[in-house]
């Protein structure tokens, strides 16, 4: 695969595997973000229920494929939820990559103060 060139610059020297994380701010204006919700949407089918370390897996070859933001679930709705959440932030999110890239690791919360400060 032929290294992307920066749009910057026009220098493929200068490409990276993405740009440095900044919120509403992307230097590069053909980069996509990719904002992932298998964790948290996915399980809203009907037998699609996913136990803590299986969702950690999950996030594990999302941060592997690059995946800017996982949402990884909605801490506030179970404890197993916030446990996988937990997990996930701890480990996918703190890991950083030889690139220096980490993801974002999201968490839902309906807007009342007990579920964000539970989450």
């Amino acid at each position: 695969m032929a290294p992307i060139t920066s749009s910057e610059t026009g220098n493929k020297n200068d490409s990276q595997k993405r740009p440095h994380y900044k919120p509403n701010y992307i230097p590069d204006p053909n980069y996509v973000r990719i904002l992932d919700t298998t964790l948290r949407d996915g399980e809203q089918s009907p037998g699609a229920a996913m136990a803590p370390h299986q969702k950690l897996n999950i996030a594990r070859q999302l941060a592997k494929l690059g995946v800017d933001v996982i949402e990884a679930g909605f801490p506030c709705s179970s404890k197993d939820d916030f446990a996988a959440v937990k997990m996930i932030a701890e480990e996918v999110g703190s890991n950083v990559d030889d690139d220096g890239y980490v993801p974002v690791i999201a968490g839902g919360a309906r807007c009342n103060e007990k579920d964000i400060e539970i989450a």
